[in-house]
């Protein structure tokens, strides 16, 4: 069958491998029908992504529908469900798994990271990894998995309605922090350089707009905030600035988010960690509720799916779309690759 591999660095074709093998016990066999490429998946060719070793086949934001159920797997499942795929592994043993949050194993293994993902004709996942979601497009479904990143992180965050929360960066991460905090009601500023950006925050639910490049943050978020300064900071730009302004710009007794990994080491001005008693919490992947909450939001219809989706191509052209994306990556939100005759 054919596949989407990454083989080294600044490389992407597509190639032939082996035919997926019937699904083992507790298994379900997929046929893949729609992919969104993720930021990893870039960072994956451009080289920088050190969970990942060559070659790799990427893809982990997957909309599918079942071909063939394995032994022991019960109803609903069975062929011809459209299905989502959680894309992460746990051991149930470390101590995250222990804690009841698996999306943190330790032992982790992400669908086109650690392990080859589904930029394929087919592969086999666990029964137990699968979603399904009632009136969703491919599309929806495919954008279900980036989306509960996002909103993970606003439940990290424990947001509340009427709380003032600041996501800085608006790339596919940002906006499905945004998307998740209006859901519940909050008062959502977006921060980014890039007013088409900005403009798509706004879609997602951001009621208030702040870019860094032409305003002063500190100025804006005391403006909108009565000078309190938010009480939820989520950083989704994964750069030192926007990791050190999350703790400056925090309320008092606030709450910062982290998501991403800085590209550089971060210094702090730790008095105001101390001074303002904040609760500072990473954020990483997402739980099976997450899942759930995501589902019953694109069902209201409220997301601005084609918006968000830049481009969608066939599956001869994903190798090329990488690269293109790699090349201008500012003008890219989010990139799906279309398996078969399936509805663009």
């Amino acid at each position: 069958m054919k596949a989407i591999s990454i083989p080294q660095a600044k490389h992407c074709e597509l190639v032939e491998i082996p035919d997926c093998p019937p699904p083992a016990a507790g298994e379900c066999r997929l046929r893949i029908c729609q992919v969104g490429y993720c930021g990893s998946d870039l960072t994956t060719f451009r080289g920088l992504n050190p969970m990942v070793s060559y070659p790799r086949i990427p893809g982990h934001e997957i909309a599918a529908v079942i071909d063939e159920v394995g032994a022991g797997v019960p109803e609903p499942w069975r062929a011809g469900l459209q299905v989502l795929v959680s894309p992460y592994s746990h051991c149930e043993d470390c101590p995250a798994c222990r804690a009841g949050r698996p999306n943190a194993c330790q032992f982790n293994q992400t669908l086109g990271v650690q392990r080859d993902g589904a930029l394929t004709e087919y592969i086999n996942v666990p029964y137990k990894n699968l979603f399904q979601a009632e009136g969703l497009s491919l599309a929806e479904l495919a954008l279900v998995e980036p989306l509960t990143v996002g909103f993970h992180a606003v439940a990290r965050g424990q947001v509340q309605a009427g709380e003032w929360v600041a996501v800085l960066g608006c790339g596919a991460i940002g906006l499905g922090v945004i998307a998740g905090a209006a859901a519940r009601s909050a008062r959502v500023i977006a921060v980014d350089v890039d007013d088409d950006k900005l403009a798509l925050a706004q879609a997602c639910g951001a009621g208030y707009l702040v870019n860094a490049n032409e305003q002063d943050l500190h100025e804006q978020l005391q403006a909108f905030t009565g000078g309190d300064g938010p009480a939820v900071m989520i950083e989704a730009a994964g750069q030192p600035a926007t990791f050190r302004a999350c703790v400056e710009e925090t309320a008092f007794c606030g709450r910062v988010v982290y998501i991403g990994y800085a590209k550089a080491p971060v210094e702090y001005e730790t008095k105001y960690m101390v001074m303002k008693e904040l609760d500072i919490r990473g954020s990483r992947n997402a739980l099976p509720e997450d899942f759930e909450a995501v589902i019953q939001y694109l069902q209201q219809g409220n997301f601005p799916v084609d918006q968000v989706i830049t481009r969608s191509v066939p599956f001869e052209q994903a190798p090329e779309a990488l690269i293109e994306w790699d090349k201008n990556p500012a003008k890219v939100t989010k990139v799906h690759v279309i398996l078969g005759q399936n509805d663009l």
